[in-house]
Parts: structure tokens; C-alpha cells; sequence
């Protein structure tokens, strides 16, 4: 896991790469490297050590004929079995998963891509044809921002590395006014500022000639809909061992292993899948999780209960109110443009904690509630985005009627027939998934520290998707077929944790104890040109008030302010 930066074209230059490069550093704390050639190409890489720690693996990495040269952010967690088919055509000089998907490339082009189970983010530049090759992993967990300006490509892990590189930093108005309307944070291509964007998940992108050509390489629906009619003999051992796979292949590594884990279903057949796979040595995997000090939301309890006569070492990780501003503050730095709220800011704390224990990778369950149907609303007509909410969460009243005009309706394309599938696939590559997955990249990487989620690998998300209704909600009880397999692993005993839509008390911080700093932030919007003033302050003034059943307005306002 790392960072990546590059310029291709006439700006490229070893000053201006450095300043990418500084920008991001916490992506990859272990070594800096760069390639320069002025005017036409400059590569850059943040390593962080996972697989092969020795100097040899160090990016920008050159291929053993001279001809390629790759910077590479991710896991290819299956590059041992590709690194055996490679073997009969390729001399290895290292034991890394860099040397694999270079030589993968070389050997089969963009055809690759669909042999890579991973996350990941690369670009390969071709000194013969001068030409760059990029491309991003199926859901998008690794990110790719970049940006043509002045006859040269930039592209960078992290926005503030473009910003860094003199790019304008502006705001794209239209989609503030969806996220303040409607909560959108933007279509798969595109960022909150003008003129940057991303490459979209499951896409490459290739540029020569001062010409960019962007192309879809995973076809996420077909590949569903091919599985629509294949069954396996026994679904439920089926499923088991993918998922088993799922997490034997991202147990690779060669530094510690912790995972986060909470008090639900998805945590808790996650620990079982480990303890299956590692029961001699599991006592050694480090568990981490965060808590408020308020039980009405924190997980401790069952946390506790699961891991109890299991023996992993536990970490709990505290946030206060008082450390909100504060870490706020950095946060909304860091991300760069819309963030979580404190959910967020909590769950940084558990990678905090783990790079302090020198564990660099952890695990956790993201993905099961998108491929199994878990979301409460999948079994209502509304598929809000918002749970727990009846009222409208947006305040459109507060904004200016000019601004507020420049939002559209957000429309979703539904690509199957059945209205269930489309509210999956809308959350799997537009909503939930897509921004769990920024907001989740940053905060493990701010801390030197990488993320998996076994519950992303793709044949587990394809062939759950594909499967009937019934398969995932079945006599009122969601992700029916993977409580069933829990069972098999889980003692009778385990108590689950509530499904719950927040695990932190935001309304309530942001209604008392952090009062006073939500008045100051959203003080700085009075004079916003977006906003209505009066209308501003009566609405944050009965949330105040106790009319504070959803605080996600008053996040969006103070999230602006912090970023002004």
C-alpha cells in the first residue's frame, strides 16, 4: 500500500513531483522514490512495506528489459499463483507483488487486469512508445485522481498532492449544491473541484500525444447476469470456502495482521473465518475497536462477549467530544472534500492505535451489507441513503435560491430488472461503497497503515449478488444465507450487537457539548454567497433546540466551513 504521483508531458519536473510527493508522505512513510525525465515524464512513489521489505522492491520499479517503469498503490493478493504462470517466461529478482503485475503486463497486456484479485492503483509508462498505461481495481479502493492542465497529465493517490503541483483549486459549485440538497458526493468520475477527476473503478486509462483514452474493463453486470442461472450443488459451502479464500488470500503479508471488529454479524464471521484458517497462531492477531464512552451507541459490550475465550489481544480505541475540533479540523484537511462526519474521525483512532502497535495491515467486514442486502431499507420501498431518519435530513430553505438551482436530480442507472438488484448496484458503485471507500483510504493511510476488506473480493461479490432474493432475505430475516453459515462457525452462545445506523453520538455532541464550535464553523457561512443567512441560523438554532433527529445538515455545514 502506498501512494503514487506522476506528470506527463512538459511540466513534468523533479521540483514540482517532490512537492506531490511531501504532500502525501504518510501514504508511504518507508521510502521516496522518483524518476525524472524534464519536460516529458516524472514518476513518484510513497512505499509502505507490506510485501517484500528490502530496498529491491522500491518504486518507480524498472522492468528487467529497460522498457517499463511502474508506480504501483495496492495488494495483488493472488500474485503468488500469477507469479507461478510467470515463471516459465520471467527471471524474478524479487519477492514482491510489483515485479508480478509489471511482468503480468508485459506478458499479457491489458488482458491482466481481469487476472488480478486486488485493490489497486497503477500506471506503467512505456519507454518505446511513450505512452502511459493506468488503471484502477474493479470497486475502486484504491484512488486515482488526476487532471490535464497546460498540455500535461497529473495524477496523484491524493487531491492535495494535485493542488500541490499548482493545479487551480475551485470549487465545482454544482456538485456542493447536490451534496447540500440531496447528500450526493459525486458521480464515480468526479471530485468536488473543478477540473480534477477521477478514474473511474474497474477502467484504464491510456495517454500518448498529449491524448487521453479512458476504457471500461470490468463489466461488473454482465458478469452478474451470467451467474443468474448457475448454481452451485451446495450453495452454502460454496460461499464458505470463497469467503475463507477471501481471507486466506489477504492474510499475505509480510508484517503484522490486526483486524477491526464490532459487536455485528459481519465482524463476527470474520473472526471465525480467521480463527478457522489460523487457529495455532490467531492468539497473535491484534483486534481493534473504537468506543465514546456511551453506551448507547458503542459496541464494547458485545465486542467483549464475542471475543471472549478467543484470546486475540483487544484494543480499545476512546474519541472524545473535546478531541472533535481538532481532529475535525486535520481530518477535513486530509480528505480534502466531504468526510463522514465523526464515525470517521472515530474509526482513524483504530489505525492510530494499530501503527502505534506496529501492526500495518488490518482487516475489516466493508462490502457483506452491499452483497448481501443488509441495509434496513432494502426491504422498504424508499432506499433512502439516510437510515434512521423520517424527516428530511437536507435544508435546501437555508441555501440561496441561484445556488440551490444548480442542483439536478440525481438518477441512478438500473441496469437489472429486479428493483432490489439496482438498489445493491447503486450502493456497491455509487453511494455507500464508493465513499466508504474514500473516506476509509484516507484514515488508514493517514496513519501508515493498509486496509483490506475480504467482503470486496470480487467472486464473493458476484456470485452473492447474482443470487435470489431468498438467498439474502428470507422470512423477514436479512442476509439469511450468510446467518446460516455463521452458524456453523459462531457459538450459540455469541450475542450480536443490534443493527444500528450510527455508532457514535454526533446528534447529541453536536447539539451540547460541541455547541459552541458548531456555532463558530457555521458563523463562517453567514456571509457565504451560497447561503441565506437568517434562514441559516434558524435552522442550526432548532437543532439546538432539540429538533435533532438527523444531524447530517449540520455536519454538511460545519464539513464546508473546515474546508473554506
Amino acid at each position: 500500500m502506498c501512494g503514487i504521483v506522476g506528470i506527463i508531458g512538459r511540466r513534468a519536473n523533479g521540483l514540482t513531483l517532490e512537492k506531490m510527493l511531501q504532500a502525501q508522505k504518510h501514504r508511504g512513510p518507508d521510502f521516496t522514490g522518483s524518476y525524472v525525465e524534464s519536460n516529458r515524464i516524472a514518476l513518484g512513489h510513497n512505499r509502505l512495506s507490506i510485501i517484500d521489505l528490502s530496498s529491491g522492491a522500491n518504486q518507480p520499479f524498472k522492468s528487467a528489459c529497460g522498457r517499463y517503469l511502474i508506480v504501483f498503490n495496492g495488494e495483488i493478493y493472488n500474485y503468488l499463483e500469477l507469479k507461478s504462470e510467470l515463471k516459465a517466461h520471467y527471471v524474478f529478482t524479487t519477492a514482491s507483488d510489483t515485479e508480478v503485475l509489471l511482468n503480468a503486463y508485459k506478458q499479457w497486456g491489458k488482458e491482466c487486469l481481469s487476472r488480478f484479485n486486488g485493490m489497486f492503483s497503477f500506471a506503467i509508462w512505456d519507454t518505446v512508445q511513450n505512452k502511459l498505461f493506468a488503471a484502477r481495481d474493479r470497486f475502486g479502493v484504491k484512488p486515482f485522481y488526476y487532471s490535464i492542465f497546460e498540455d500535461s497529465l497529473f495524477f496523484a493517490s491524493e487531491l492535495n498532492s494535485l493542488f500541490e503541483s499548482g493545479l487551480p483549486k475551485e470549487m465545482k459549485m454544482g456538485l456542493w449544491a447536490d451534496f447540500l440538497t440531496q447528500g450526493h458526493y459525486g458521480s464515480p468520475t468526479e471530485t468536488f473541484w473543478n477540473g480534477i477527476n477521477q478514474l473511474q473503478p474497474g477502467h484504464y486509462l491510456e495517454y500518448a500525444q498529449e491524448k487521453i483514452k479512458i476504457v471500461k474493463w470490468y463489466d461488473f453486470v454482465e458478469n452478474v447476469s451470467s451467474l443468474f442461472e448457475v448454481s452451485q450443488k451446495n450453495e452454502e459451502a460454496y460461499i464458505t470456502d470463497l469467503m475463507l479464500d477471501a481471507v486466506k488470500l489477504r492474510f499475505r503479508s509480510d508484517v503484522p495482521v490486526g483486524f477491526n471488529v464490532s459487536g455485528g454479524l459481519d465482524s463476527s464471521i470474520l473472526l471465525a473465518l480467521i480463527d478457522h484458517q489460523y487457529q495455532h497462531s490467531s492468539k497473535d492477531i491484534e483486534t481493534f475497536t473504537f468506543y465514546t464512552n456511551d453506551d448507547r451507541y458503542d459496541e464494547i459490550y458485545w465486542v467483549e462477549q464475542m471475543l471472549q475465550g478467543r484470546g486475540h489481544p483487544i484494543n480499545k480505541c476512546l474519541l472524545s467530544a473535546n478531541e472533535i475540533p481538532e481532529k475535525a479540523s486535520a481530518m477535513a484537511l486530509l480528505q480534502a472534500e466531504p468526510f463522514g462526519g465523526i464515525p470517521t474521525l472515530a474509526y482513524s483512532e483504530v489505525f492510530k492505535r494499530a501503527s502505534e502497535k506496529g501492526v500495518k495491515v488490518l482487516l475489516d467486514g466493508q462490502g457483506s451489507d452491499e452483497a448481501w442486502a443488509g441495509y434496513d431499507y432494502y426491504t422498504k420501498s424508499s432506499g433512502s441513503v439516510i437510515q434512521g431518519v423520517t424527516q428530511s435530513p437536507f435544508k435546501k430553505e437555508v441555501l440561496r435560491p441561484e445556488f440551490a438551482a444548480l442542483s439536478e436530480k440525481i438518477v441512478y442507472e438500473q441496469p437489472f430488472e429486479d428493483s432490489l438488484l439496482n438498489l445493491q448496484f447503486r450502493d456497491l458503485f455509487h453511494t455507500k461503497i464508493p465513499r466508504a471507500l474514500r473516506f476509509n483510504d484516507r484514515v488508514s493511510m493517514l496513519h501508515g497503515t493498509e486496509l483490506r476488506e475480504p467482503f470486496l473480493d470480487y467472486r464473493l461479490v458476484e456470485y452473492v449478488f447474482s443470487r435470489p432474493t431468498n438467498f439474502k432475505i428470507k422470512d423477514g430475516r436479512q442476509k439469511w444465507l450468510l446467518r446460516e453459515i455463521a452458524n456453523n462457525f459462531l457459538n450459540k452462545e455469541v450475542a450480536l450487537a443490534p443493527k444500528r445506523p450510527l455508532q457514535t453520538p454526533q446528534r447529541e455532541w453536536l447539539a451540547v457539548e460541541l455547541q459552541d464550535w458548531v456555532r463558530a464553523e457555521v458563523a463562517k457561512l453567514e456571509t457565504h454567497e451560497w447561503f441565506d443567512k437568517k434562514a441559516l441560523r434558524a435552522e442550526m438554532e432548532a437543532y439546538f433546540k432539540g429538533n435533532s433527529e438527523s444531524s447530517f445538515h449540520i455536519w454538511q455545514w460545519v464539513n464546508l466551513a473546515l474546508l473554506l
